[in-house]
């Protein structure tokens, strides 16, 4: 093998590499938002993340707004009212 074939692999495995690490971080992306800010249904989030990735990227952006929206506070709750 010359050196320009090692090469083109080397760089193949990377890319390759870099394609499933970015992959990744997309599917993990709304859960871990949705853990961090403390959403009721944080695991919802997740597996709407990993899902509509796998099945197509074209509804993830959802699962990720999802992650960033405040859930109202329940009826009759007064944690967030000042007395």
């Amino acid at each position: 093998m010359a050196f320009i074939d090692i090469f083109a692999v080397i760089v193949l495995v990377v890319a390759i590499a870099s394609v499933i690490g970015v992959f990744v971080l997309l599917g993990m992306a709304p859960g871990h938002v949705a853990r961090r800010r403390g959403h009721p249904f944080a695991e919802a989030v997740a597996v709407a993340g990993w899902v509509t990735l796998i099945f197509g990227f074209v509804l993830w952006p959802l699962a990720f707004i999802w992650a960033y929206v405040d859930v109202p506070a329940r009826p009759g709750d007064k944690s967030g009212t000042t007395p």
